[in-house]
C-alpha cells in the first residue's frame, strides 16, 4: 500500500503533548490525529503560506517557498525591537505608538511572526539606551580640555517650565563637537539664584567642573544676572543675535513700526483671501514675476520683517493691481490696505540693510563652525560698511542706522577669540595701540597655559585692557618705545635666533600671511598645531565657544514635537530623555 504524502500543515506546526503550536503565531490546538484545524487556521490567518483551498502544490511557488522560509527568530526580533525604538528616538515619536492599531497592521505586514513589545517594554529599552549613550558622552567629555555652555529657557504647551543646557567642545583632532547636556524641568521662580544653582549642578553632573570656559545666553536680567562672577567660575557671554535683535528693535521703534504693521496687515489679506491669492498669481503671470506667495513677519523673529520686505518689494505692481482691481478688492478695503509711497520707499531703501543684519544672523548662528572669533571682525564691518550713512538716504533711514549702530551689539563678547583665529589675527579693525594691548594680553595667557596657571576669568580682562588703551597707558608707550630700540639696536632678526616662550611664538603667528576667510579655523589649527603649541592650546579653549545660544533654542523645535497637548502627561524626565537621544545621535 503506498504511504500518504506528507500534510504541509506540518510545515507551519510543532506536535508537543498533543498540542500543535503555530510556528508563525501564539495558535495551540488540540491534535486527535487530524490536520483539519491547522488547515483552518492557515488559511484564515496565513493564507499567503498556503494556496487556496488548503491544498498543498506539489511545487510551491517562489513566494510561498519564501514566505515558508523566512522566520523570526530571537535574534532577528531583536533587531525590530531595537529599530522601533530608534525609529521613535530619531522622530520623537510617543511610546504609545506601539500600542496603536495601525503601527501594529504595519508590522504585522512587514513581519507576521514578529510579535511587538508592549509599551512598558519600549520604555524601559529606551531608558537603557539614554544611560548609555549618557555614558557614552561622559566618557566624549572627559577628554574635552575646555568646555562651553548655552542656555536657554522655554515654555511647553503644558504651561511647564523647562531649562536647556548644551555643551561645546573642540575635541583632539580639531573637530567641533557639540552635545544637549539636558532639558529639565525649571518649577518655581527663575531667580539669579536658581538659574545659577542649574548650572552649577549640570556642570556638576556631567564632570566639568574647573572645565568650563563660558556660558553664552541671552540679555534677560535673571539669566545675566545667573553668570556674574559671584555666582559661577566661567566667562559670561551675551548671545551676539540676541543682542542683534535687541538694537535692530530698537531701530523698528522708530517710524518702521508702522510701516512693518501696515505692511503685515496687507499680506495677512492675501494669505485669508483665497480670490486675493489667485488674483495676484494672475497678475504675476501677466507681468512676467515668478509666482511667490506673500511671507508674513513674526514677531519673534525679526528676520521675517526682512523676508516680507523682501517679498514686498518683489511683488509692489502685482499687489497694487490687485487692490485696484474692483472685481477683486472692495474700495473700502483698498483704502485700509494700500501702503503709502512713503512706506514703499522705506521698505526698499532698509531692505539692503536688513538682508546685511539677516546675513550677519545667519554666519553668527553655526554651531559646527566656529563662530565666536567673527564677533567684533562682523560688528566691525556692519558699522564701517552696511550702517554707514551714504548721501542718497532719507532721513527714516538715517535714524535707523544710527539706532541699530548705538546697540552694544559686542559687550561682552571675549576679543581673544579673535586674536586666535588666523584669519583675525592682525585685529585690522582695532587701533594700533589697542592691537599692542591685546597682543600683551595673549602673551599674558600663553604664558599661565604653559605653567598651567590659566584663570578662565583673564579673558574677561581683554576689554578692559583695550578701554584703558584709549584713555593713554604711558606703560604701554614706553614698552613700545623700548622694543623699537632694541630691535634697532639688536637687528630684525635677533628674536627669530632665541624662538622660546610666548611672546616669540605670538611674533611667528603674526608674522604669517592671514589665510582667505573662507579657510576654516580648526583645520588650519590641526595643520600648524606643532608649531605654535601654546597658541593652539589657547585657540582649543576659546575657539569652542559659540557666538550665540541657537544651539539651546533649537532644541525648543523638538521640545514643540514632544510636549503636546496629546502628551501631556510626558513627565519632564522622559522629555529630557527622549530630546537628549533626538539631538545626541
Amino acid at each position: 500500500m503506498k504511504r500518504s504524502r506528507r500534510s504541509v500543515a506540518w510545515d507551519h506546526f510543532d506536535l508537543k503533548s498533543e498540542r500543535v503550536h503555530c510556528k508563525h503565531c501564539d495558535a495551540v490546538y488540540n491534535y486527535n490525529t487530524a490536520t483539519t484545524q491547522m488547515m483552518y487556521h492557515l488559511n484564515k490567518v496565513h493564507p499567503s503560506l498556503v494556496n487556496v483551498g488548503g491544498v498543498a502544490s506539489s511545487q510551491p511557488s517562489i513566494k510561498s517557498a519564501l514566505a515558508r522560509t523566512r522566520s523570526c527568530d530571537a535574534q532577528r526580533a531583536e533587531k525590530i525591537t531595537q529599530g522601533i525604538c530608534k525609529f521613535i528616538e530619531m522622530d520623537i515619536l510617543p511610546l504609545s505608538i506601539v500600542e496603536g492599531n495601525g503601527f501594529r497592521e504595519l508590522i504585522h505586514l512587514l513581519e507576521p511572526a514578529y510579535q511587538i513589545p508592549s509599551r512598558r517594554t519600549i520604555t524601559r529599552l529606551v531608558e537603557i539606551h539614554y544611560e548609555e549613550r549618557k555614558q557614552q558622552l561622559f566618557k566624549e567629555l572627559s577628554k574635552a580640555e575646555r568646555v562651553a555652555l548655552t542656555t536657554d529657557c522655554w515654555t511647553a504647551l503644558t504651561a511647564e517650565s523647562y531649562i536647556t543646557i548644551t555643551c561645546h567642545y573642540i575635541s583632539d583632532d580639531w573637530q567641533m563637537n557639540s552635545a544637549v547636556l539636558l532639558t529639565e524641568s525649571l518649577p518655581g521662580r527663575h531667580t539669579a539664584d536658581h538659574l545659577a544653582e542649574k548650572l552649577n549642578g549640570a556642570v556638576e553632573q556631567w564632570g566639568l567642573k574647573g572645565r568650563v570656559i563660558a556660558c553664552v545666553h541671552d540679555n534677560a536680567a535673571n539669566i545675566v544676572a545667573a553668570n556674574s562672577p559671584t555666582r559661577v567660575p566661567w566667562i559670561s557671554v551675551a548671545c551676539f543675535a540676541h543682542t542683534l535683535q535687541l538694537a535692530i528693535n530698537d531701530g523698528f521703534a522708530l517710524h518702521l513700526y508702522r510701516v512693518i504693521s501696515a505692511a503685515s496687515k496687507l499680506v495677512s489679506h492675501f494669505n485669508h483671501s483665497t480670490t486675493a491669492t489667485k488674483a495676484l498669481q494672475k497678475k504675476q503671470e501677466q507681468m512676467g514675476l515668478a509666482t511667490h506667495r506673500l511671507t508674513q513677519s513674526c514677531k519673534t523673529r525679526w528676520n521675517s520683517v526682512c523676508e516680507m520686505f523682501d517679498r514686498l518689494v518683489e511683488q509692489r505692481w502685482a499687489v497694487v493691481a490687485v487692490l485696484s482691481d474692483r472685481t477683486v478688492t472692495k474700495l473700502q478695503d483698498a483704502r485700509i490696505l494700500e501702503l503709502k509711497d512713503e512706506y514703499w520707499q522705506l521698505m526698499e531703501d532698509t531692505q539692503p540693510v536688513l538682508l546685511a543684519l539677516k546675513c550677519a544672523t545667519t554666519v553668527m548662528s553655526a554651531e559646527k563652525d566656529v563662530s565666536i572669533s567673527n564677533t567684533y571682525p562682523v560688528t566691525f564691518g556692519l558699522i564701517n560698511i552696511h550702517l554707514m550713512r551714504s548721501e542718497g538716504d532719507g532721513p527714516r533711514l538715517i535714524e535707523f542706522k544710527t539706532k541699530i549702530e548705538s546697540g552694544e551689539i559686542v559687550s561682552f563678547a571675549p576679543m581673544i577669540s579673535s586674536m586666535l583665529d588666523p584669519r583675525h589675527k592682525h585685529l585690522g579693525f582695532l587701533t594700533p595701540t589697542q592691537r599692542l594691548a591685546a597682543n600683551v594680553k595673549l602673551v599674558e595667557l600663553g604664558e599661565a597655559v604653559g605653567t598651567d596657571r590659566a584663570d578662565i576669568q583673564q579673558a574677561g580682562g581683554v576689554e578692559a585692557a583695550l578701554s584703558d588703551t584709549d584713555e593713554g597707558s604711558e606703560n604701554t608707550v614706553v614698552a613700545t618705545s623700548q622694543s623699537s630700540a632694541m630691535a634697532q639696536l639688536l637687528g630684525d632678526h635677533y628674536t627669530t635666533q632665541c624662538e622660546a616662550g610666548s611672546e616669540a611664538e605670538l611674533q611667528n603667528f603674526l608674522r604669517e600671511t592671514p589665510p582667505p576667510l573662507n579657510c576654516t579655523p580648526t583645520d588650519w589649527w590641526k595643520v600648524n598645531e606643532t608649531r605654535f603649541p601654546g597658541l593652539a592650546k589657547l585657540a582649543r579653549r576659546y575657539l569652542c565657544i559659540p557666538a550665540t545660544s541657537v544651539p539651546s533654542e533649537r532644541v525648543f523645535s523638538a521640545a514643540g514635537l514632544t510636549v503636546t497637548r496629546l502628551r501631556s502627561r510626558l513627565t519632564p524626565d522622559h522629555v529630557n530623555m527622549l530630546i537628549f537621544l533626538n539631538k545626541n545621535q
